[in-house]
């Protein structure tokens, strides 16, 4: 598993991903950032760790909104697998965060 250092509203996180994965790492963390910042300069919420647990609630319900299935057969988007996935990702990054309570 390679690491890989990013920055979610400005603060860095080293993160594993898998060989291959790296742009779609990105793009998650990407949508996390800006759905953090969001929340974060719409100037309501201070605390980092409600700032996240807005942003997985907002993106969650995001992916649980999409189409069940593509004519091709696809898997639907937010399935409970998915979006224990989502969550659990989530604890993986914050758990370093000593700003949490």
């Amino acid at each position: 598993m390679k690491q890989i250092e990013v920055q979610i509203m400005g603060q860095g996180y080293v993160l594993g991903c898998p060989e291959g994965g790296e742009a779609r790492l990105e793009q998650a963390v990407s949508k996390v950032d800006e759905a953090m910042c969001k929340i974060r300069d719409a100037g309501k919420i201070k605390a980092r760790d409600r700032i996240a647990v807005l942003a997985a609630l907002n993106l969650a319900f995001d992916l649980a909104d999409r189409p069940a299935a593509s004519a091709s057969g696809a898997a639907s988007a937010g399935t409970p697998a998915q979006l224990q996935q989502l969550v659990q990702r989530l604890d993986q990054v914050l758990a370093g965060d000593n700003k949490l309570l």
